[in-house]
């Protein structure tokens, strides 16, 4: 990458509320909302709290009819005062320029929500009109008249003793595709009185063999023999009937087993029908003693016979995955990496000929790793979406000769947009979030820009002091050109404290994107300059920018740090560098700890979120090993020298700054001994810290109320160190 000045892009979040050219019916929370706020002189508005942001309204992803006239789409709301959270739905006329959601009431609660044959919409729920029916989740339809009117809840598919997880329709409207748990040796979806394999008896312990692969997963312990799988079955009468075709095959023996969806964050994208509704493409990995090492999905596609599925993918050893076939069935598009066990590699485009087998990559000659994808409706171009340096913009691929367009949706300001669905006549209905706002639904006629098409959140964030966002870059390690990004309040006057944001991964970024856990937003609103940096490793710059950081942990991505965090403190000098602590999840809080050991005198406190101590003992106790294989060059074992040379524990001697510590027990992925090492790391060095230990969270907080928790205590422990002068202990 070439070498560039430091220079800055002001990004003001009142932009969000500009866009919005014509009234919409804004879904407020109920007026007693939290109202607590920080003091800071000078607002005229109130900042923004973490109540506002556990409590701000989320929205779904949007279902759309064949026609592409109608959407429904969810909205999550959470009690300001229980904190506890409920799902509404809303019918969009996409015919209507301005039209009004209307709120639909299912007479259950309601997720998964899909248009089938005749306009009727079908869903998930684990409700029941009887009362003492039992409680598992089942498929439910409900007519939908042209007045947002829902008819009567009428049963599509129940599987007794289990519940279904997910489902797709055929576009023939004359068959259902149903997943959920189920052995691998019950020919049928549900077999209630199998008996676990890894529960031998007579007490509690489970018994896992290594041939089995994962013995735990993300934040679960696994349960060998007993996976995701799909099972097709024929819809009479608007009823699903028999017992199911298994896409995986009805036979063991020859079939695949494995899990579709995908775990631990497959969902229906893994999924798709062939437009004729007589076959099902599938992404799965095989299941066996090598899959803890391995990133090889592949995609399948299933006849519907019961026979074992084919494997269109087997040529690659690396992911195959986010299949779309073309509307008439011709083509069928996915995403591949060519590296088998680096989970990050770049993501082309594939094409195959579902006739002659031919397989291209589209994307082979552009440095763009897509993250979805999708076909138009008249077949003529795919549209996908990709990082490209701090936004996530739209793009169309020419299927014919590969040719990548940039989509302009939002007027040069994509930020980040998902949730694209193509409509008939070359429209797009896509969400978009940014910094300053959480995800709005959008509608783009063909070669327009979007038009917001909901205000589930965007006038309540109007109520709230502003943000304004500037973007910076500067020559960071080995002169290559890095990005980042200041967000502080717009009407804040200086000197302001400093808090470096450090994103995990470490292949990912702190982009121009809404987060219900990291947002530099609620941070900046406590009177804080969020400067987070795009070191060497991060995404959207390039394949290469991106492998930088492999058997390099601790070298370039922090003099990037070191460089970013001193360019910003140069383009904004109300940013008061005497002032500051460092934050970071994961790899962010893997730094964390590197910092303390390796630059222990520039910051006030540190706050380290289920970050990596102890590389060795990591290495022994994750459960993706593939990961730390490619990011540190083989095992443990086999690349020693690198493992201990980027390992914080190995220079705990030169910690002295405060830390608090945070983690969760069912986190499998940096399992929580990681940070009760670096707090006994503290206790001995009588440093001040704080340890913060969720029983019930994973890699993540998910949890309303223990967010809030997460939200004050990290608040707290900033507050301390930076607002008070005497640095009270």
């Amino acid at each position: 990458m070439r070498n560039v000045t430091a220079f800055g892009a002001l990004i003001p979040v009142t932009l969000a509320a500009a866009l919005f050219s014509a009234p919409l019916a804004a879904q407020e929370p109920p007026e007693s909302a939290a109202t607590a706020t920080a003091t800071i002189p000078g607002l005229a508005t109130p900042a923004m709290t973490a109540r506002d942001l556990v409590t701000m309204p989320r929205l779904g992803a949007p279902a759309v009819n064949g026609a592409g006239t109608l959407a429904v789409y969810s909205v999550t709301t959470t009690d300001p005062d229980t904190l506890v959270r409920s799902t509404a739905h809303y019918l969009l006329d996409l015919t209507q320029p301005g039209a009004a959601p209307v709120a639909l009431d299912f007479g259950l609660k309601a997720s998964a929500v899909a248009f089938g044959a005749g306009g009727a919409l079908y869903f998930l729920s684990s409700d029941h009109p009887a009362a003492d029916a039992e409680a598992r989740s089942r498929v439910w339809r409900v007519s939908l008249g042209s007045n947002g009117r829902v008819g009567t809840p009428e049963l599509v598919a129940d599987t007794p003793g289990t519940g279904i997880d997910g489902f797709k329709l055929a576009p023939t409207g004359n068959a259902i595709a149903l997943w959920g748990a189920a052995p691998r040796d019950c020919p049928q979806f549900a077999c209630p009185d199998a008996t676990p394999a890894h529960l031998p008896g007579p007490g509690t312990g489970r018994l896992y063999d290594g041939a089995d692969g994962f013995y735990r997963h993300w934040d679960q312990w696994e349960t060998p023999g007993t996976y995701n799988r799909v099972f097709v079955f024929p819809i009479e009468d608007g009823q699903a009937v028999g017992e199911g075709v298994p896409v995986d095959g009805t036979d063991p023996a020859t079939g695949l087993t494995g899990d579709t969806p995908t775990m631990p964050f497959g969902g229906g994208e893994d999924i798709v029908w062939s437009p004729d509704g007589q076959q099902v493409y599938f992404v799965a990995r095989k299941a066996d003693g090598e899959e803890p090492t391995s990133t090889n999905l592949d995609v399948y596609v299933s006849d519907l016979s019961g026979g074992a599925p084919t494997n269109l993918t087997a040529n690659n050893a690396a992911t195959d995955t986010a299949p779309a076939v073309s509307p008439d069935g011709r083509y069928l598009a996915w995403l591949a990496m060519e590296r088998p066990t680096y989970e990050a590699d770049r993501l082309m485009v594939q094409l195959r000929d579902l006739a002659t087998g031919t397989t291209r990559a589209l994307t082979a000659d552009t440095d763009l790793s897509f993250g979805s994808l999708a076909w138009s409706a008249d077949g003529q171009s795919l549209i996908a979406t990709a990082q490209e340096v701090l936004d996530t913009p739209a793009f169309r691929i020419d299927p014919a000769s590969g040719k990548v367009t940039r989509l302009d949706l939002m007027a040069g300001n994509e930020a980040h947009i998902a949730g694209l669905a193509a409509l008939p006549g070359g429209r797009l209905l896509f969400t978009r979030d940014s910094l300053g706002n959480p995800a709005e639904l959008y509608l783009a006629d063909a070669g327009q820009q979007g038009r917001p098409l909901t205000d589930v959140a965007t006038t309540r964030m109007g109520q709230m002091a502003n943000i304004i966002t500037r973007r910076f870059s500067f020559a960071g390690a080995d002169g290559d050109t890095v990005w980042g990004q200041i967000t502080r309040l717009a009407d804040q006057e200086g000197p302001i404290p400093a808090v470096l944001y450090i994103h995990g991964g470490p292949q990912g970024s702190f982009n121009d994107g809404w987060s219900s856990r990291w947002n530099p937003r609620v941070v900046a609103s406590q009177g804080y300059a969020v400067i987070s940096v795009d070191f060497h490793g991060s995404t959207g710059y390039g394949q290469a920018f991106t492998d930088a950081i492999r058997n390099d942990w601790g070298g370039k991505p922090l003099e990037d740090l070191q460089k970013g965090l001193a360019a910003a403190l140069t383009l904004d000098t109300q940013i008061d560098g005497d002032r500051a602590c460092a934050m970071g999840a994961s790899y962010g809080g893997y730094m964390i700890n590197w910092i303390a050991g390796r630059w222990p005198e520039r910051f006030d406190c540190l706050v380290q979120h289920d970050g990596l101590f102890d590389l060795r003992s990591f290495y022994y106790s994750t459960e993706e090993l593939w990961f730390p294989r490619w990011d540190f060059g083989g095992s443990y074992t086999e690349a020693r020298d690198t493992y201990e040379r980027w390992n914080p524990a190995n220079y705990v001697d030169n910690w002295q700054t405060p830390m608090l510590v945070v983690t969760g027990e069912q986190d499998f992925r940096v399992p929580y001994t990681q940070g009760l090492q670096s707090f006994t790391a503290l206790q001995e060095r009588d440093i001040p810290s704080q340890l913060l230990v969720f029983p019930d969270e994973n890699h993540w907080v998910l949890s309303p109320k223990n967010s809030l928790q997460w939200h004050d205590t990290v608040f707290a422990w900033l507050d301390r160190w930076l607002k008070d002068e005497e640095g009270a202990q």
